[in-house]
């Protein structure tokens, strides 16, 4: 599985954005999709997952009410919709699929990454 985040960039406190990340390359379903983030000098998190179907999602508490997953099957893309954004939303953002049908929305559940997009808030 291939995939491309996009859609990040420099915007105030309070402002939305919307990311997107394209999959190519797979056949069949995938297992689901995850949404993670990297700060400056911190660990990647989790911020967003979600089984390919949708019908289970998980939200960090940082970003809970605030980001949503949906998805447009005809495009093979997944989007992160990113509301009322902060200053602590700051980092590079990642789509990221599982290796297994099973997982937890953490780094190490996923094996197949895509290039970072960053997205900066201003506040």
């Amino acid at each position: 599985v291939q995939l491309q985040a996009s859609g990040g960039g420099l915007v105030q406190a309070g402002a939305s954005l919307r990311l997107s990340c394209a999959l190519s390359g797979f056949t069949g379903n995938y297992y689901g999709i995850g949404w993670f983030r990297q700060a400056p000098g911190k660990e990647r998190e989790g911020v967003a997952c979600s089984t390919s179907s949708g019908g289970a999602q998980k939200y960090s508490d940082s970003v809970k009410g605030r980001f949503t997953i949906s998805r447009d099957n005809t495009k093979n893309t997944v989007y992160l919709q990113m509301n009322n954004l902060r200053p602590e939303d700051t980092g590079t953002y990642y789509c990221a699929t599982p290796r297994r049908s099973y997982f937890r929305c953490e780094q190490q559940d996923f094996n197949s990454w895509g290039k970072g997009t960053q997205v900066t808030v201003s506040s």
